[in-house]
C-alpha cells in the first residue's frame, strides 16, 4: 500500500502537464474536489492540487513541443545525481538532468530502457505528496511495458525494486515493492503491453491510479465534464472496482475504489 512514509524508490510525487491548466483545474476540481494553489511567481506557472491543504499532485501548462498532455510519476531518490547515472548505466536516458527546485528538492526526468518517461524527486524542504491512498489521492502506479523481465531488471538496477508474481483470474500480475520491504508495501505493478488491448496501441507508459469512494459516479462525472473512458468500470476480485479515463485534454489516468476501502 502506498503511504506518505516514503522510502527510496517509492512513488513520492505526481503531476500533470497540460495544454490548458485552467481547464484542468476546473476538471479535476469538479471530479475529485481538488483545489489549486500556485507555487509562486518564480515557479513558471507550476502549482499544487490539494485536498484540505494537503498536496495530492502538481500541475502546469506545457507547450506542444513538450509532448502531449500527460500525468508524470516520480520516485524518491536519496541522491538524484547517482540515480541519473544508474539510469544511464542501465541503458535508460536522462531527459532532464538533476536540478535544484528553489531549495525544495532535486528533480530529474529520466526514461527507462523502453523509453518510458518518469521522474525522480530527492526531497529537501518538500518531502513529497501530503496524502496517499485516501479518496482523491494517488494509491497505485502501473507500468505498461513491452518486456516485463527487461523492465524489472532496469528498475532493480536503478532503485533496487523487488517484483513478485501474483496470480489472479486469467493470469499473473507482476507487483512491485521497494527494496527489502514487505508485501504490504507494494505500490505498483507491471503489465505486458501486448496483453492489454486498451494499452497496446498507445505505447508503454506509467499510469497513475487515484483512489475514489465511488468508481461509477466518478466515471459518469468525468464524462459529463468532457473526459473520456478508456476502460469501462471493471471489478477485479480482491483488488477493487477500477476504470481508465482521460481528462478533456488527453492526459491518461485511472480511478479505483480499492477492496480495502469497501465495506
Amino acid at each position: 500500500m502506498l503511504t506518505t512514509r516514503f522510502v527510496n524508490g517509492s512513488p513520492n510525487w505526481l503531476d500533470v502537464g497540460t495544454s490548458d491548466i485552467d481547464g484542468a483545474i476546473s476538471f479535476y476540481g469538479a471530479l475529485f474536489g481538488w483545489q489549486f494553489r500556485s507555487a509562486g511567481p518564480d515557479a513558471g506557472g507550476y502549482g499544487f492540487f490539494q485536498i484540505d491543504g494537503k498536496t495530492v499532485a502538481g500541475g502546469m501548462q506545457t507547450a506542444p513541443e513538450q509532448g502531449p498532455p500527460s500525468w508524470n510519476v516520480y520516485f524518491q531518490s536519496a541522491d538524484a545525481e547517482s540515480t541519473a547515472k544508474a539510469v544511464e548505466q542501465a541503458k535508460g536516458a536522462v531527459l532532464m538532468p538533476p536540478m535544484d527546485v528553489m531549495g525544495e528538492g532535486h528533480l530529474a526526468m529520466l526514461a527507462d530502457q523502453a523509453g518510458v518517461p518518469f521522474g525522480i524527486w530527492q526531497p529537501a524542504r518538500t518531502k513529497g505528496l501530503g496524502l496517499a491512498t485516501e479518496p482523491g489521492s494517488l494509491c497505485w502506479v502501473e507500468l505498461y511495458t513491452p518486456d516485463i523481465a527487461a523492465a524489472a531488471a532496469f528498475y532493480n538496477a536503478v532503485f533496487g525494486w523487488e517484483t513478485s508474481a501474483v496470480p489472479f483470474p486469467g493470469g499473473v500480475y507482476t507487483c512491485i515493492n521497494p527494496a527489502g520491504a514487505e508485501a504490504e508495501d507494494m505500490f505498483g505493478g507491471m503489465v505486458p503491453l501486448a496483453d492489454d488491448p486498451v494499452e497496446s496501441a498507445s505505447g508503454p507508459y506509467w499510469l497513475p491510479y487515484i483512489e475514489v469512494s465511488d468508481t461509477d459516479a466518478v466515471v459518469a462525472k468525468a464524462q459529463e465534464l468532457g473526459g473520456a473512458v478508456r476502460m469501462p468500470t471493471t471489478d477485479m476480485e480482491g483488488v477493487g472496482r477500477a476504470a481508465k479515463l482521460t481528462d478533456p485534454y488527453g492526459a491518461r489516468f485511472a480511478v479505483i475504489k480499492s477492496a480495502q476501502q469497501q465495506s
